[in-house]
């Protein structure tokens, strides 16, 4: 299949999440407030889990159907920088004035996401060292090491959910007809972006294939980047409608969410997967300063002002020349 074929193929799979996320920010943020969650709750855990449904669906994809876990956690981890580097700065610049983060952000959000980069780093280190593959410094991630994943993201909707049973008053109570509306809305939404995935996914592969680089990278940058489009969507809406805690709950919340659950899922579809601790350590090493520097900008004054946000998106821009870098064969960490 041709690149001009397989771009088209990529350019309508965008559009397809992109529709599938419009109506999955209307829906989830209708809901929210039938259901009275707080605006942390929100972005936090609703609005989180619905918009990483792109990131999930491309771990599901690319383990079981095509065998390229490294593909998913490409994606995943390169739409975790785009979160947390691209996301904010686009609030910040595009809300007039500062992007406020606040307190709850700041010392409950944001730790409890550093600690999901570490466990997911431990993961990989535990893979490698109890369950080593074939290859050098390559391990399996069993369903054990997988389901400790998932136990820690239990903790985290559990600490929500005591947020939620603290003050829970809905502030617009949708008719049953409607209510029923706004969920197949939402399910749509997401069948939708499921749908866009697909063609995502297949056109890394295609393009990885063509160009002889490693399908990941194109996990990183170019699918990484249209899957975070529900995420862009509904935070840049809640800046520039003055709601920051919605906004930078949704990135944190649902980077959370595809860390500690969306690639555990292909895990425990697919059984033991490969992973090769030399391509994660650099992935990861990124995301960790870029996770500090959101977390240092974010605390600075409890809020990240316009230099700030243009730094952050210099910082995203040198992450992708890196990976243009590899692609090219220029440098060879990954």
């Amino acid at each position: 299949m041709s690149v001009t074929v397989l771009v088209g193929i990529a350019i309508a799979g965008t559009a397809v999440v992109w529709v599938g996320s419009s109506a999955l920010e209307r829906a989830s943020g209708r809901l929210a407030r039938h259901y009275g969650l707080p605006r942390i709750v929100q972005g936090a855990v609703l609005a989180a889990v619905g918009s990483s449904a792109p990131e999930i669906a491309s771990a599901i994809i690319a383990t079981v159907r095509y065998g390229e876990f490294e593909l998913g956690v490409g994606v995943i981890v390169g739409s975790a920088v785009f979160n947390i580097l691209v996301i904010p700065s686009l609030s910040a610049l595009l809300s007039e004035g500062t992007l406020d983060t606040g307190r709850d952000v700041v010392y409950k959000e944001a730790q409890f996401y550093m600690l999901s980069v570490a466990a997911l780093f431990l993961v990989f280190a535990l893979a490698v060292i109890y369950f080593p593959a074939g290859g050098e410094l390559e391990g399996n991630v069993t369903r054990p090491l997988a389901l400790s994943l998932l136990a820690l993201y239990g903790l985290y909707v559990f600490v929500q959910y005591l947020d939620v049973s603290e003050s829970s008053r809905p502030t617009t109570t949708l008719p049953r007809r409607s209510l029923l509306e706004q969920w197949v809305l939402l399910v749509g939404g997401v069948a939708l972006i499921i749908a866009g995935v697909e063609g995502l996914v297949y056109s890394a592969i295609g393009l990885g294939a063509i160009f002889e680089t490693p399908s990941f990278l194109w996990g990183l940058t170019v699918v990484a980047a249209a899957t975070s489009l529900p995420d862009a969507l509904i935070s840049v809406a809640a800046a520039r409608l003055d709601e920051p805690a919605v906004s930078l709950g949704n990135v944190l919340g649902s980077n959370v969410f595809d860390l500690l659950v969306a690639i555990p899922a292909g895990v425990l579809l697919a059984g033991a997967t490969t992973v090769s601790f030399a391509a994660a350590v650099p992935m990861m090493a990124f995301l960790v300063v870029a996770t500090v520097v959101l977390f240092a900008f974010a605390r600075t004054g409890m809020e990240i002002t316009d230099r700030e946000a243009v730094a952050m998106l210099a910082m995203y821009g040198v992450f992708v020349l890196w990976l243009l870098a590899e692609s090219v064969g220029a440098v060879g960490i990954l």
